[in-house]
């Protein structure tokens, strides 16, 4: 496997669990409606969204083929879902949260990542991982409102 495959899979794993991300927020503002905290996870929903427009064009600049759906990770997703459904809202915003954690790894790792061009690593440093970071604020916030 060459560096740029190897770079534009990594990438295509942060794609995937943007997508991700971006079902799921979906899914927990459909069980929230209006309630305390839409607002928020609107955001939360709309800058997924953006990393993963932007993740999508740093894989096409690579000569790659972004990720269509967030594979695996839609299952996930689904579970999510189903646990508001089951448990309510403390248990989605839980499970939100818990999938935060998650994408702040896998950027982690992908900055480790010595194929990934630095142009990748910047974006990812300068935007990518702050705004994950700052969506654990902003669940913790709502969780203990």
């Amino acid at each position: 496997m060459n560096k740029t495959t190897n770079t534009c899979e990594s990438l295509n794993s942060l794609l995937r669990g943007e997508l991700s991300a971006t079902e799921t927020y979906q899914q927990a503002m459909a069980k929230v409606g209006e309630d305390h905290g839409a607002a928020a996870l609107r955001q939360l929903r709309d800058e997924h969204r953006a990393a993963a427009n932007a993740l999508r064009q740093h894989i096409h600049e690579l000569g790659g083929q972004p990720q269509q759906d967030s594979g695996i990770w839609g299952a996930w997703a689904k579970a999510v879902e189903g646990t508001a459904k089951l448990f309510g809202n403390t248990a989605a915003m839980k499970a939100l949260k818990e999938g935060e954690e998650h994408g702040i790894s896998a950027y982690e790792r992908v900055l480790q990542d010595e194929s990934v061009p630095s142009v990748c690593k910047t974006a990812i440093r300068g935007t990518l991982l702050p705004q994950a970071r700052s969506h654990l604020d902003v669940l913790n916030r709502l969780m203990s409102a």
